[in-house]
């Protein structure tokens, strides 16, 4: 289950094994080195490790940076290394649940169309 109190920005998954001895200084540096982006914008990064049992999150709470963490006792977080780096929020949770998903498609949804 993904926490309910995680902010509502982008999600960006860093593909590449993180060492997660870092903690927020080395993510941070991560973020903008590799990622190329912020991480004082609101938005969330996620770092797995090697072994792929170690996940860490790192995003900007209003007044600091801070760090949620989990570690599995079994099995392994399951994702597309190739796959883009940024990620929605329903993806965040399948990773975090463990759930491997090969192809995410949304299905066409019904929208007011656009009046000229």
């Amino acid at each position: 289950m993904m926490p309910g109190w995680l902010p509502t920005g982008r999600i960006f998954l860093h593909r590449r094994a993180a060492d997660m001895r870092k903690s927020f200084d080395g993510l941070s540096g991560l973020v903008r080195g590799e990622l190329g982006e912020d991480p004082l914008a609101g938005d969330l990064f996620v770092f797995v490790n090697r072994r792929r049992t170690h996940a860490k999150v790192l995003y900007w709470d209003r007044d600091g940076l801070a760090l949620w963490s989990k570690r599995l006792e079994r099995g392994r977080f399951l994702f597309n290394p190739e796959g883009p780096a940024e990620i929605g929020r329903d993806e965040l949770a399948l990773l975090l649940e463990g759930v491997r998903v090969r192809v995410i498609a949304r299905s066409r949804r019904w929208h007011v169309p656009e009046k000229k």
